[in-house]
């Protein structure tokens, strides 16, 4: 098919509908939480695994997905996946009018885990096709931003239909999403071919794989560490502020929706700004300090207020509101920028590879995260948890890459050796 450089804008679109979709379940479910465990009839260890199996059909599939998607390409891919997720959360709605027990509901969203994965690593490959090299990031980033639009977007929807109407209106949005964002994958979704010089632009050898790079494992770990903490505040923020502040349940939604916006701006900002200062590497380690530092403030604001037994007052609680909203949105906003990087190393032919490896990680700490903080929460504090995560955060600081000292050196001397025109010297009158 002959590439049409306007169409690559529709592709990027489709990505953002696809990852938007499912990331308001993702996102979502956990916002209902509160509504969850009384339907249900949950304790805080079975919400706790409910919300974790989520994440964990997602991390055992993301990487035979990737595979599939560089063996087969986005397309099929991605209408399959969205396709079988759709179905698989309209049968849940069904399952809902029944109140279905435990054990159906963890194995019924472990599915649309499993199925639903598909839509993170499928439409990056073709993104990275359809972007050069200076754009990738702006465009990767965009892409990125449908994570948290589709966690705001759920926080907002989800929990009011669970408390208006119920579980099944739940799962019944949660599936029209889906089915939706397919209808414009199959209308739009397409990628030019790669070839040889696709591959030797993109950084890429030949025939290699992302999965025998160490440098594509040390961003992996990474970016999965650094989740650890987002998803801290993704899967317990509700159930925090309602037992922790008594906060009301639609200024939590108000707080997390304004967490994602945030998450939105800073990621098509960071974006933007190291495609044109070319400093990912440098971008990447200043966001894991930033977000191990607002974390320490978070769970050091949060021991203090439990402490002096100040948790409820208005003050206290603007506090952490606030204290949670800053480090929400630092820990939100690498994340363009990393898969970038990533699968620049893996170059553009094993893009879907790169970031499936990437997704896993991700999602065995979305499983493993509210797991542990509910563990946490019950032996110790709910300052532990967030001192935890800032823990988590500080850990990623000397996994990402050092900034390449050659190549910077190399773009200091271009820039000497060829200032901008703006910047030259212009003859005398």
């Amino acid at each position: 098919m002959p590439v049409d450089n306007g169409h690559r804008w529709k592709v990027l679109g489709v990505g953002v509908a696809a990852n938007a979709s499912f990331s308001s379940v993702v996102g979502g479910l956990p916002a209902t939480a509160i509504y969850m465990r009384a339907t249900y009839q949950l304790d805080t260890t079975q919400l706790g695994l409910v919300l974790g199996v989520l994440g964990l059909g997602i991390a055992i599939s993301e990487i035979p997905w990737g595979l599939l998607t560089d063996r087969w390409g986005d397309r099929p891919v991605l209408l399959t996946g969205l396709l079988s997720s759709g179905i698989a959360l309209a049968l849940l709605a069904v399952l809902a009018l029944y109140t279905p027990t435990l054990a159906l509901l963890a194995i019924g969203l472990f599915i649309v885990g499993l199925l639903g994965s598909s839509v993170n690593g499928a439409s990056g490959r073709a993104i990275m096709a359809w972007f050069k090299e200076g754009e990738r990031g702006l465009a990767m980033s965009i892409r990125q931003t449908a994570v948290p639009g589709g966690y705001a977007l759920g926080a907002l929807i989800l929990p009011y239909l669970a408390h208006t109407y119920g579980f099944v209106q739940v799962f019944g949005a949660s599936a029209l999403f889906c089915l939706v964002a397919s209808f414009f994958a199959w209308l739009w979704l397409y990628e030019p071919d790669f070839d040889g010089a696709t591959a030797k632009k993109s950084g890429a050898t030949p025939g290699s794989s992302p999965l025998k790079d160490s440098r594509v494992w040390r961003i992996v770990l990474a970016i999965g560490l650094l989740c650890a903490p987002q998803f801290a505040i993704l899967t317990y923020a509700a159930v925090f502020f309602h037992d922790f502040s008594h906060v009301d349940i639609t200024l939590v939604s108000a707080t997390l929706a304004v967490i994602q916006i945030g998450a939105i701006v800073s990621r098509i900002w960071s974006g933007r700004w190291t495609d044109k200062h070319k400093n990912r590497r440098s971008y990447l380690k200043a966001c894991a300090w930033l977000s191990a530092l607002t974390f320490l403030l978070l769970g050091a604001t949060v021991s203090i207020a439990s402490t002096y037994g100040i948790s409820q007052t208005p003050l206290a609680s603007t506090l952490i509101i606030a204290v949670m909203v800053i480090a929400g949105i630092s820990v939100s906003a690498w994340h363009g920028v990393a898969y970038t990087e990533l699968a620049t190393l893996a170059g553009a032919s094993r893009a879907g590879t790169a970031l499936a490896m990437g997704n896993t990680c991700v999602f065995v700490v979305l499983f493993a995260t509210p797991i542990a903080a509910s563990a946490l929460m019950t032996h110790f504090s709910w300052g532990t948890v967030w001192l935890a995560a800032a823990f988590c955060a500080l850990l990623t600081v000397p996994l990402f890459p050092r900034v390449d000292k050659a190549a910077r050196g190399m773009r200091l001397f271009a820039r000497v050796s060829h200032p901008a025109p703006e910047t030259r010297c212009q003859p005398l009158p």
